[in-house]
């Protein structure tokens, strides 16, 4: 009985002293490789920003960031194996405009309320872009022969619905002008658009300026304003609408910010938020950003969900106001 007694009580004793080091090894956050899961293909930009973030994560956590795409769908598939992973802290993705803008189509039931927001890294307002010898000086030129010639002039750079068609279709609609008066001409992107713009295929390309960098260096595309309150820093020679002339403000662009599954866990959260602010204040990232003239913005946790929120409530107004939602 002595003897089974002290047994007992030794068993005890070493669960007691074995709970603090449980505690600390659950706290040791994180302890295994992490996933970053992208929802488009490499060599893209969201890929681009996914792979800096990811490599300087590696460094602030000290463990592995293995970046994974996970395409198709329009970006579903990738949304979606964000937001149905465990919430665990070691699987997390990049978000990007289109979780506002796939429930809208019918795409997906996902909304930016399906995952846990942890940091907003980048946002590039759209510009609006016309080929170098284009006859338009300015911005109110441009409207004008929109206005003086309803259907005439293209535009392009994104699928039908997309987020450089829905920057579109809401300056006209904000200029009090039918969306239609400028017929959509659908691309798998703005590279595509781009080339179409300059062999004079379409007049306009309303895309992000880091997109249209390389023909605008050589001189080959033109941008006339960038549709958001500020100029682009990377291009401040390019004016916003207001001030070009146009009584509007219309802060429509593409973004790309870090997530979660929904249900993170608040320690996950926690050590993630820090070391991606880390991230975005090095000059690694910042120099990797200008270099390609990305914006580089920041929001935290629920700044950046509030964000997400006013964005899907904003998209999802001009997608039913052009007649794009289901």
């Amino acid at each position: 009985m002595r003897r089974h007694a002290l047994k007992t009580f030794a068993a005890s004793l070493a669960l007691i002293v074995a709970l603090p080091f449980a505690g600390a090894a659950h706290a040791a956050y994180p302890d295994r490789p992490i996933q970053l899961l992208v929802p488009w293909g490499a060599g893209g930009g969201t890929d681009a920003v996914a792979r800096i973030v990811g490599s300087l994560l590696e460094k602030e956590l000290g463990q592995p960031v293995n970046v994974i795409n996970r395409t198709g769908g329009s970006g579903v598939v990738g949304h979606s194996a964000i937001a149905s992973a465990t919430p665990d802290g070691y699987t997390i993705g990049i978000a990007t405009v289109e979780i506002g803008m796939m429930h809208w189509q019918g795409l997906t039931k996902l909304t930016p309320a399906d995952f846990t927001p942890l940091a907003l890294m980048n946002h590039d307002i759209a510009g609006l872009q016309v080929a170098a010898d284009a006859p338009y000086k300015d911005a109110p030129a441009l409207i004008e022969a929109i206005k003086a010639n309803p259907g005439k002039l293209k535009a392009s750079g994104t699928g039908q619905g997309g987020i450089w068609h829905l920057a579109m279709a809401a300056l006209l609609s904000k200029l009090k002008i039918d969306p239609a008066a400028v017929p959509w001409v659908p691309s798998n992107g703005a590279a595509p658009g781009l080339q179409d713009l300059v062999a004079g295929g379409v007049a306009i390309v309303p895309c992000s300026l880091p997109e249209a960098r390389s023909l605008l260096d050589a001189g080959r595309v033109r941008s006339l304003a960038v549709m958001g309150a500020e100029r682009n820093p990377a291009y401040p020679n390019i004016p916003t609408l207001k001030e070009s002339g146009l009584d509007v403000v219309w802060d429509m662009g593409a973004w790309r910010g870090i997530v979660g599954p929904k249900g993170l866990p608040d320690d996950a959260q926690k050590v993630l938020i820090t070391a991606l602010q880390k991230i975005y204040e090095s000059k690694d990232y910042k120099e990797f950003m200008a270099a390609r003239g990305f914006g580089a913005v920041w929001a935290p946790g629920p700044e950046f969900g509030t964000f997400m929120a006013k964005g899907d409530a904003d998209l999802g107004a001009v997608m039913k106001q052009v007649g794009l939602a289901r």
